[in-house]
């Protein structure tokens, strides 16, 4: 502020407007930023969730993306190879020998010398290599009869047919251990939706007793235990929430993706359409036909026979036909390799060889055989009898699971009945607060029995598609 010569007061602006021209610049930077972030706002790109995965997708993924079954497809590819390997016995052999000798020092034959005229007590000693030789040879062999080779190929087929039902095998494994832990997934959700609602009732009941309370209809105990019945389901809700990440940890685990993936379920624990034998003794027939363990056994007891063919056969003679060509050359230093000469020298021929003594090698594995034979068919055998009490007990277990679903799915109806008419009782001041606590747990256990009745269907009848040998790739695809 500065004084006119009148005497007149003159405010100043000097000292403020070059404080907005520092300030303006911030001004400036602060409005683009702001602009920035408002048009970055308005044209992202909208965030797209997840698709629900029902469970054929995650079927379907988890066939794409397990480790378990990639090892078994790795070791179905092995089983191919081996057989290659194992053809290489009865097909030709052909092999080729370059070799070059530089002589140090020459080597020394010694003659008598009686070719010179001599008695013969003495030697004389002749030079008789060059200073450079070499050879070429080019060698060919091919088995006629190998008896053992022969029975290592049949073997060798069964292994391949042994490979192809250890996929399959896995495969079910695969596909039993990712409903499974979908239906994990699934119960841990649904009763977490249940103690959410059950929560949300005691609210609606906490707040009628409140008005109630008001009214001098309910008295102050009442609304203490209202509260306390909120506050006591709080610890389940937290328990219940704990749950559904574990199971979808699961889930995702069995899948084979990986543990920041989005999944949200599209399923629900409902009944399937499912048909299964109603007698035992069919369904033992069906899995007998079906199960890829046990036919993977049955084809290990016959590549034990082949096996236990293949050690006696090493008592046979094996015959092979044989056939070489060959060049050699020697010349000195002072000669030219093209100057040398290069006679060209073949045979061929048959080889016969027949074991007579092998220190007891030979019977020694045809023993050994026996045994391996006979352990498989051991192992054959239990597991059959291990399916027959399987499948009974799993069937059992399918049938009680339904008898529930049934008795549960009319208790609900009869338990919902009876909340309303209590909770409308405790409205109107005619019934006690006793008498709606029961009521409210009366529905909430009804309701839990029936989806844990219906969870143990579902998982019942993923166990007896997979005691059956129905779990295949083409059923989850379809």
């Amino acid at each position: 502020m500065t004084y006119c010569p009148n005497g007149s007061r003159r405010i100043s602006f000097i000292k403020t407007d070059s404080f907005m021209n520092r300030l303006r610049p911030a001004i400036f930077f602060l409005f683009s930023l702001f602009v920035l972030s408002a048009s970055s706002t308005l044209y992202a790109a909208p965030v797209q969730e997840s698709a629900p995965l029902s469970l054929d997708d995650a079927v379907r993924i988890g066939l794409e993306k397990s480790r378990a079954l990639e090892l078994a497809r790795l070791d179905r590819d092995m089983a191919h190879q081996k057989i290659r390997e194992t053809w290489s016995r009865v097909l030709p052999q052909v092999t080729t020998d370059l070799i070059y000798t530089r002589s140090v020092k020459p080597s020394i034959l010694f003659f008598p010398d009686i070719f010179n005229g001599g008695s013969g007590s003495s030697f004389t000693a002749i030079e008789i290599s060059a200073d450079n030789s070499a050879s070429a040879t080019l060698n060919l062999r091919q088995p006629i009869f190998n008896g053992s080779a022969f029975a290592g190929i049949r073997a060798a087929g069964t292994v391949r047919k042994m490979s192809e039902a250890a996929y399959r095998n896995t495969e079910a494994a695969v596909i039993t251990d990712i409903k499974m832990a979908y239906f994990d997934a699934l119960i841990s959700r649904d009763q977490l939706k249940l103690i959410e609602q059950s929560i949300a009732r005691w609210e609606e009941s906490r707040r009628d007793t409140r008005a109630m309370f008001r009214q001098g209809v309910a008295a102050d105990i009442d609304t203490l235990k209202a509260f306390l019945s909120v506050e006591n389901l709080r610890p389940e809700l937290l328990q219940a929430e704990s749950r559904v990440g574990i199971t979808m940890t699961k889930l995702k685990n069995a899948m084979g993706v990986t543990p920041d993936t989005e999944l949200r379920l599209a399923g629900k624990l409902e009944l399937s359409s499912a048909a299964y034998p109603a007698e035992i003794a069919a369904a033992y027939e069906e899995a007998l036909g079906q199960r890829p363990d046990l036919r993977q056994l049955e084809l290990q007891v016959q590549a034990q026979g082949e096996k236990l063919s293949s050690a006696r056969a090493e008592r046979f003679p094996v015959l092979s036909a044989f056939g070489k060509l060959e060049s050699q050359t020697a010349f000195n230093d002072g000669v030219k390799l093209s100057q040398s000469r290069w006679p060209v020298s073949s045979a061929v021929g048959l080889q016969l060889s027949m074991p007579i003594f092998t220190g007891f090698r030979i019977s020694s594995q045809v023993e050994q055989a026996k045994i391996e034979q006979l352990q498989s068919r051991t192992r054959y055998e239990d597991l059959k009898a291990n399916i027959r009490a399987e499948i009974e007990i799993i069937l059992s277990s399918y049938r009680e699971s339904k008898k529930r679903i049934e008795v549960q799915s009319k208790t609900i109806t009869v338990a919902e009945r009876s909340y309303r008419i209590s909770q409308l009782r405790f409205r109107e001041g005619i019934g006690s607060r006793l008498e709606l606590t029961d009521a409210e747990l009366q529905l909430n256990k009804a309701k839990t029995n029936y989806l844990q009745a219906v969870y143990d269907y579902l998982v019942t009848s993923v166990r007896l598609d997979k005691a059956l040998g129905r779990s295949k790739a083409t059923v989850a695809k379809s």
